[in-house]
């Protein structure tokens, strides 16, 4: 891949999954492949800076519960909400019980539905909750769990963008992305950050950072596939679903680290 193709590749990145001022200026199926193997760096600046703000506020004074709550809150900011959004419409789909054509046009309506609104009620949550444990043990903890997670959300998204998973609708950001990513490049990014991951452990004495990204892989893997039978394959909403997933299922398996 050519620097100017992986240039193109980060700045899709950046354009579509955070609200960071980047001129996305290629929206072909070949930046979107970059940009979808890039996509687990975007967690790293979202997750830095939800790690700094956190820290500022055990800094001043806050307590571990309000340094949570900042950490998760970042993230949401961030993306617009879409994740959360994108979860939320996800439960709605999924609950609704019904085919995949009146299901994914549950999932474009503007309001969320009670599975919708119980999901994020569980996701928030559970992430402020693990993290908040995960601060009290230390400031380390605390902000590794929370780089891991946002890493982990990313990194789930490259996976979902993986060959042979399609796109249920003809359009929108599941139909830019759908099928771009070769297996083996996918392979590769995760290797990669498990690598990473495994660094991170070493410097605070724990094996939790490898764990907690296996884990919310399998269980976004889980939830890739599930809505892939049930709906026909994946949308923008699918992609917040996962993303969330994995970033609470990674937080969860850190806090009993902590």
């Amino acid at each position: 891949m050519s620097t100017s193709v992986q240039l193109h590749g980060l700045r899709f990145a950046l354009g579509t999954l955070s609200v960071l001022p980047v001129r996305v200026s290629r929206w072909d199926r070949e930046a979107a492949r970059g940009g979808m193997l890039c996509a687990p760096l975007v967690g790293v600046v979202i997750g830095g800076v939800a790690a700094g703000v956190g820290l500022a506020l055990l800094w001043l004074g806050s307590g571990a519960l309000l340094a949570a709550v900042g950490s998760v809150a970042v993230p949401a900011v961030l993306t617009r909400g879409l994740h959360l959004d994108g979860i939320a419409d996800t439960a709605d789909g999924l609950g609704s019980g019904k085919p995949a054509e009146d299901a994914l046009r549950i999932m474009k309506q503007s309001d969320i539905g009670p599975f919708g609104v119980i999901s994020l009620v569980f996701v928030l949550l559970g992430q402020v909750a693990a993290l908040a444990r995960a601060y009290d043990d230390s400031w380390a903890r605390g902000a590794v769990a929370t780089v891991v997670a946002a890493v982990v959300a990313r990194l789930a998204l490259t996976l979902a963008a993986r060959a042979g998973v399609p796109a249920a609708r003809p359009e929108g950001l599941g139909a830019a992305v759908a099928g771009v990513v070769p297996v083996g490049g996918a392979v590769g990014v995760v290797v990669a950050v498990l690598v990473a991951a495994a660094g991170i452990g070493l410097l605070v004495g724990s094996y939790g950072p490898v764990v907690a990204v296996l884990v919310a892989l399998a269980a976004s893997e889980l939830l890739l596939r599930h809505c892939t039978r049930r709906f026909g394959g994946i949308t923008g909403d699918v992609f917040g679903g996962l993303a969330e997933t994995a970033t609470t299922t990674a937080l969860v398996v850190l806090s009993f680290g902590a």
